[in-house]
């Protein structure tokens, strides 16, 4: 019965990482829940294209090659290594000793020495990654916003992707050398080409104490994946998972184009056009645009949850450039970091919500912030998985617009302008024909 219960044990721990993380999608699901309905089921074809071409390719990564190259080096590194997380779930349930190497033979161990470049190449990036982030200090990874928890998020990741693939690689190291020896369970499978350079490391261990530290790198190696999985939702690698239906959702539109809001097109165009309109109007909504995630979009509450925090919206920013207190990455954040609020708030009332007498706009986000964008779509275009926080921003400009009419003054003397003279300048028709006359 002893002999099973390293067997039943992962199988705990599995069921629990498993469980936890399935927990943690459904609260996120909910959470995206709370947002309106918006209709993106249109073109699957061209939304398919999106996916593979930003998501799978990522095409708008190349804008900046060094994080490119060593985020693609991560990227396909963690998704071929894993593979290898499927033939760990079959050992650590069976008790085998690398349980596809009888059935791929020579593959296998060519697959196995490929896992080991890729792991160390994959090291090599994640160190490259700290030292732009902490010695070099790209000006974006030192915004206000990424003081305190997200600054210690970063590099938390960083530090967990480092470690595991140092566990991978001393795993396969140990256990090469118990495999040279002959040593019982250990079947000769797989070639090393990293891990062999470990080697010296733990020479000078008896069998016995080499089976402990194998034993010790896989379990850690194992424990360490699923704590990363789980970490995931209180991390900004969420993007990991949210990126693929992320860039599919995404607008489609051509950037610059606003919607429109039924109710208001509608009043204008009795307005304009009274003999062709129909008098009959539609029901006035509740409210128009946003102060609360609960007034936002589900996609755009989708948005929140795949920012990565990477910057490039903001650093491409003009009215941030120019000093404004505009940063698009912070909206994304402090959207998040609402809906968060909002959803422990639910699950600790048991599915409802009770008033916390918050709201986005003014506790998260100030109406400085709203009013500094200039609305020239760089941060939509700049980021590498289409999140949009310009549609927040808009959605907030009309609520302070039309239900609390706190526009700027510059704006309301163009707007009543536009009204009373049918143009943004404070003349008459006549006086404008008399200006260009002189």
């Amino acid at each position: 019965m002893m002999a099973y219960l390293p067997n039943v044990i992962f199988l705990l721990l599995l069921g629990f990482c498993v469980g936890l993380f399935v927990r943690n999608c459904k609260r996120i699901l909910h959470s995206i829940r709370l947002g309106k309905p918006i209709d993106r089921s249109t073109d699957s074809k061209q939304r398919w294209k999106n996916m593979l071409r930003v998501a799978f390719g990522q095409q708008k990564m190349a804008a900046r090659p060094v994080a490119a190259i060593l985020h693609g080096i991560v990227y396909v590194g963690f998704i071929l290594i894993n593979i290898e997380l499927l033939e760990i779930c079959i050992d650590g349930i069976t008790g085998s000793h690398r349980s596809f190497a009888p059935y791929l033979g020579s593959f296998y161990s060519f697959l196995i020495g490929s896992f080991e470049v890729l792991a160390f190449l994959v090291l090599l990036a994640v160190i490259l990654f700290w030292i732009r982030r902490n010695i070099i200090r790209i000006q974006r990874f030192w915004s206000a916003e990424m003081k305190g928890w997200p600054k210690r998020d970063a590099d938390l990741i960083l530090y967990f992707e480092m470690l595991l693939m140092l566990l991978f690689l001393s795993m396969n190291a140990t256990d090469s050398l118990l495999q040279a020896q002959g040593y019982p369970g250990y079947m000769q499978a797989g070639f090393f080409p990293i891990s062999d350079y470990l080697y010296p490391l733990y020479a000078g261990f008896e069998v016995e104490q080499l089976v402990i530290l194998e034993r010790s790198f896989w379990w850690l190696h194992s424990i360490g994946i699923g704590v990363f999985l789980n970490y995931l939702y209180y991390s900004k690698h969420l993007h990991i998972i949210l990126a693929f239906p992320n860039t599919y959702f995404a607008n489609l539109e051509a950037k610059g184009k606003f919607g429109v809001n039924p109710q208001i097109k509608n009043e204008v165009q009795q307005m304009l056009f009274p003999e062709t309109h129909s008098s009959t109007s539609s029901a006035v909504p509740e409210k128009f645009g946003a102060s609360d995630v609960f007034d936002l979009n589900w996609v755009q509450l989708m948005n929140a949850y795949s920012c990565s925090e990477c910057g490039r919206c903001t650093s491409v920013c003009p009215a941030h450039i120019t000093g404004k207190k505009l940063s698009p990455r912070k909206i994304m954040m402090d959207t998040r970091d609402r809906l968060e609020e909002v959803g422990q708030n639910i699950r600790k009332h048991n599915g409802e919500f009770k008033s916390d007498q918050k709201e986005l706009l003014h506790n998260y986000i100030s109406t400085e912030e709203i009013w500094a964008c200039t609305t020239c779509n760089a941060c939509v275009d700049a980021c590498p998985i289409e999140i949009d926080p310009l549609s927040i921003i808009m959605e907030m400009r009309q609520y302070l617009t039309m239900e609390k009419s706190e526009a700027p003054n510059e704006l309301n003397a163009m707007m009543s302008n536009l009204e009373n003279n049918g143009a943004p300048w404070p003349f008459s028709n006549q006086d404008r024909l008399e200006w260009i006359k002189n």
